[in-house]
């Protein structure tokens, strides 16, 4: 005859051990996103679903993401310097012992670029914009454009990786699955973290779906992608036979199943299974509601560009970033493909110019006049910039640039920064920063401090160590909150 207690022994292993220890943070933290019974005083509780640590600003993100490295010469940072000396060669005493990618460490010359695309200032703030970005030119003193950007990560993986995670090692928590575990959800029926992709003309560099991955939080922290077509998201429809009904009671009994594991393991991921299951139920009826823009006037149409109509689309996407910024989706991110021009620059920037500067420009306008700016942040910007000299040959009407991760510019709005403001400086060859540089972990830094938590203490112990987005960097922009 077998001993219960002999058997209990045998199962309660050192998983089973460290399982059953992490049981009630799981469950807390379970409980705060899901929204039923969640006590802000459970000592328990991460210290960002507790209580925030700073007045929020933002109450979500919308991240226009720009793969591919824009080149900050042809958009924002106007260096006159460069066309005067046009196809000189960059001084030795500027680039300094800073690193090359392979592809130009050894190119025999380095011809100095200027760009062949006018600038002008626009509106009150006197911002320098390309003639490439009208639309978003005339909406400058709605933006805080960063001119001092810097990152350490010259190839792309890595850099927008860096962004994304804080590493440029694969593996940690996006920055939407920080937010996502730090602040939870305010709309039940939607995740707390969606994904939207989009791709320009040109050769796009691979986008991998770790960038909006959970790493080692929980996953029901990971994003979700959102695609066009008939299936917004996968597997979220019934199989053939099923109706909702029969799927309610199939979702019921599951849970009961995972629950009696749960008791026997103590694993904090079948929690995140029993609520990702949910999120799929209750998701059936809300995706479809938010992805179907029928109900858009024409003249939003006309705001964001024709474009907008088409699914899959830069434009279409900025659209249902609005209407997910509507439901209270946390963190929105968007991917743009397309921005890598090491050859045929002039004409490839300027087809993704025409894909994103009307959308880009129409979300921040339309989020305002719906009283949505204040409280939501946007970010428009890449993972590096560009190179000021030519990749390849330089003729009068083409050029190249290479990866320059020394200075680069983006911009943001709403949420908590300062509009009408340019921070930061480069010098008169734009190849390094003279003024208030802003690196990565200074950026993600920022962000969380905006929607109202500080980057120091919302940690998640893994493998014996805290981490944190920033790791163990990174200081607010203060000069550009408002």
């Amino acid at each position: 005859m077998t001993d219960p207690l002999h058997e209990a022994r045998l199962k309660y292993n050192r998983r089973h051990f460290f399982g059953k220890a992490s049981l009630g943070l799981g469950a807390l933290t379970l409980g705060s996103l899901l929204g039923c019974g969640q006590d802000k005083a459970a000592p328990d509780l991460p210290a960002a679903i507790k209580n925030l640590h700073l007045p929020p600003q933002a109450k979500r993100v919308i991240y226009l993401f720009q793969s591919g490295g824009p080149s900050q010469y042809e958009l924002y940072d106007h260096k006159p310097l460069l066309r005067e000396r046009n196809g000189e060669e960059l001084p030795a005493s500027v680039r300094g012992n800073q690193r090359l990618t392979g592809m130009t460490a050894n190119q025999s010359s380095m011809p100095l670029a200027g760009s062949l695309f006018g600038f002008k200032q626009w509106g009150e703030s006197r911002a320098w914009v390309s003639e490439l970005m009208p639309h978003v030119g005339a909406i400058a003193d709605e933006l805080c454009f960063i001119k001092s950007m810097h990152t350490e990560a010259i190839n792309h993986d890595p850099a927008i990786t860096f962004f994304q995670t804080g590493s440029q090692q694969a593996g940690r928590p996006s920055i939407g699955s920080w937010m996502s575990y730090g602040l939870g959800s305010e709309n039940e029926n939607m995740p707390a973290f969606t994904v939207l992709l989009s791709r320009g003309a040109q050769r796009p560099q691979p986008i991998y779906s770790r960038l909006w991955g959970n790493g080692f939080l929980p996953s029901l922290h990971q994003g979700v992608q959102f695609r066009s077509g008939k299936d917004p998201v996968l597997y979220l429809r019934d199989p053939k036979g099923i109706d909702r009904h029969a799927r309610r009671d199939f979702l019921d009994k599951i849970a009961k199943l995972n629950e009696l594991r749960l008791q026997d393991f103590g694993d904090p991921e079948i929690q995140s299974r029993i609520s990702q299951y949910e999120m799929a139920y209750r998701m059936q009826t809300s995706v479809p509601e938010v992805m179907d823009l029928s109900d858009e006037p024409d003249e939003v149409f006309e705001l964001y560009g024709e474009a907008a109509r088409k699914p899959g689309t830069y434009a279409a996407n900025c659209l249902l970033a609005r209407r997910l910024a509507e439901r209270d989706v946390k963190f929105i991110q968007l991917y743009h493909l397309g921005w890598d021009q090491h050859v045929d620059l002039p004409r490839e920037i300027a087809s993704q110019c025409r894909d994103t500067d009307q959308a880009s420009a129409a979300l921040v306008v339309d989020l305002k006049r719906r009283g949505l700016l204040e409280d939501t942040l946007v970010i428009w910007g890449g993972e590096f910039g560009r190179t000021n000299f030519s990749q390849g040959t330089l003729t009068a009407t083409n050029y190249g640039r290479d990866h320059h991760p020394r200075c680069f510019t983006i911009w943001m709005a709403g949420g908590g920064v300062k509009p009408g403001v340019s921070y930061g400086e480069t010098d008169e060859f734009g190849y390094n920063i003279i003024k208030d540089p802003v690196h990565v972990h200074d950026f993600q830094a920022t962000l969380l401090h905006l929607t109202g938590v500080d980057h120091e203490q919302l940690t998640y112990k893994h493998q014996g160590r805290r981490y944190r987005l920033t790791d163990v960097h990174g200081k607010v922009v203060k000069d550009i909150l408002v």
